[in-house]
């Protein structure tokens, strides 16, 4: 795609479906005796999430939120708020919360409050990307897809108000500032 907004890539394809079958198989081996639930965090980790419950060799079930710290900015507010809540009771269940990306961790903080207090018989953590450098306290996180550098970055669900979130790869955002 000629778009003067994506910037260079810094996870290709290739290295983002290698990894994802990494970290199902990861995941199968884990939970072999008792299938997670899957919780993606819309609307970026919907990519992410799809292809790995496709890498899980387990009866997976799924359920979404969709939370709000951005607007249409490129740096988080530091406010968290539910747009769409759980559908599921979490009670006693193995819930792996799906991020797409993991900037200062505040928005992983907030989230994972919210859901132990709905009493999981446990809650892991499994990310696409962590941004490194910006978190203020270890996010502690069982899976990771890879660490990159703390840029502003777009597709495989990652967008700038709606756009590149298609794209197969990740890429520095080359654009001007939204808005």
């Amino acid at each position: 795609m000629n778009d003067p907004g994506i910037g260079p890539v810094i996870v290709d394809e290739h290295e983002l479906q290698t990894r994802i079958r990494e970290l199902g198989k990861e995941i199968t081996a884990d939970y072999a005796d008792g299938p997670p639930l899957l919780v993606g965090i819309l609307k970026g980790a919907f990519m992410f999430m799809a292809d790995l419950a496709r890498a899980i060799d387990l009866p997976v079930e799924f359920d979404f939120m969709a939370v709000s710290s951005y607007g249409s900015a490129t740096r988080t507010s530091g406010v968290v708020r539910i747009v769409k809540d759980l559908d599921l009771d979490l009670t006693d269940r193995h819930v792996l919360l799906v991020e797409d990306i993991v900037d200062s961790g505040l928005t992983l903080a907030y989230l994972r409050k919210n859901l132990k207090a709905r009493h999981p018989a446990s809650l892991e953590v499994c990310a696409l990307l962590v941004k490194e450098g910006l978190q203020k306290t270890d996010p502690d996180l069982k899976y990771v897809g890879f660490r990159i550098p703390p840029d502003f970055v777009i597709g495989y669900g990652l967008d700038v108000d709606e756009r590149y979130r298609n794209l197969p790869y990740v890429a520095r955002y080359a654009g001007p500032p939204p808005g």
